[in-house]
């Protein structure tokens, strides 16, 4: 298969720009075929929330037909790929949703087959997993700063997609995601976390040394997609220059992939209560507490 074409150092889309749908069945489902403006003739709260009741229909269809699905989320630091999973979860049962976030690897765990632990957090039928990064560190991160060696390397880059379509090949259905943002984006996005006290803690060290090493990490994406992007697994870029359309536009392509019907459980009517057998203990015999905000009258 083709590697997808991307500008060097890094795919550097302008803003706003309209991104090939490679591999992209349109239209699916009720979505727009044509691009949509936000702020002109598109709403971003309103096309979100239209979009998340799409993703309630999915998520009952994933329940009730079992299916398995896996989506990865790759791609840059503070390329927005933790705001894109938040808002598809938003409004979905985490019993059928979940997200997968795995920290550095203990002792154990590196002495285990590489995609062991990973594959402990494969779903199972009636299940949608969702991978904010995946086994695919060790072709970025841990090739770059050197946490693993070049056999180590080499063999992920042997083994990943014959895992991958042994994945397939089981039932999963395996969608993988890069967002992309340029250089000028990421660092606006570092000052802010670095100004804003709330978003502090998503920066570290590690990152500010992978800014500096952003050749090394281009060269890793284009050697990771040469060999990955493969029929039964392919990649899909996300231009993610723009936060909000990044976030409305994976979550329309994830919609699009998986043909599915509405099967909204239809609503419940609500039993009237029997209060005649309760007798409500004394209030001041409970521990609430304080009521530092209260609505006003």
């Amino acid at each position: 298969m083709s590697q997808p074409q991307s500008s060097s150092p890094e795919e550097t889309h302008p803003k706003n720009a309209s991104l090939p749908a490679k591999r992209d069945p349109s239209g699916a489902n009720g979505m727009p075929l044509r691009p949509l403006r936000l702020g002109k003739n598109c709403d971003y709260e309103q096309e979100l929330g239209r979009l998340q009741v799409e993703l309630v229909k999915l998520q009952e269809w994933i329940r009730q037909r079992g299916l398995k699905v896996v989506v990865l989320f790759e791609g840059r630091d503070a390329a927005g790929k933790g705001g894109a999973i938040k808002r598809i979860t938003q409004t979905l049962n985490p019993r059928v949703c979940r997200v997968v976030a795995l920290g550095t690897p203990t002792e154990r765990e590196k002495s285990q087959w590489y995609f062991q632990r990973y594959v402990a957090h494969l779903p199972a039928g009636g299940e949608m997993v969702l991978f904010d990064r995946s086994w695919y560190n060790r072709a970025g991160v841990e090739h770059v700063m050197g946490f693993c060696t070049e056999a180590e390397y080499l063999e992920f880059l042997h083994s990943c997609p014959e895992f991958e379509r042994m994945l397939v090949r089981s039932g999963i259905i395996l969608i993988k995601y890069w967002f992309s943002v340029s250089d000028e984006e990421q660092e606006r996005r570092f000052q802010d976390r670095m100004k804003d006290p709330t978003k502090r803690w998503k920066l570290s060290p590690m990152d500010l040394e992978s800014r500096r090493r952003w050749a090394e990490y281009s060269r890793a994406k284009d050697e990771m997609f040469a060999v990955t992007d493969i029929k039964q697994a392919p990649w899909y870029v996300v231009n993610a220059e723009d936060k909000k359309c990044a976030r409305l536009n994976v979550i329309r392509h994830l919609l699009s992939l998986i043909p599915y019907k509405d099967l909204t459980p239809k609503p419940l009517k609500l039993p009237p209560l029997d209060k005649t057998r309760y007798v409500r203990p004394p209030i001041d015999e409970q521990n609430f507490i304080p009521e530092t905000y209260v609505k006003e009258q």
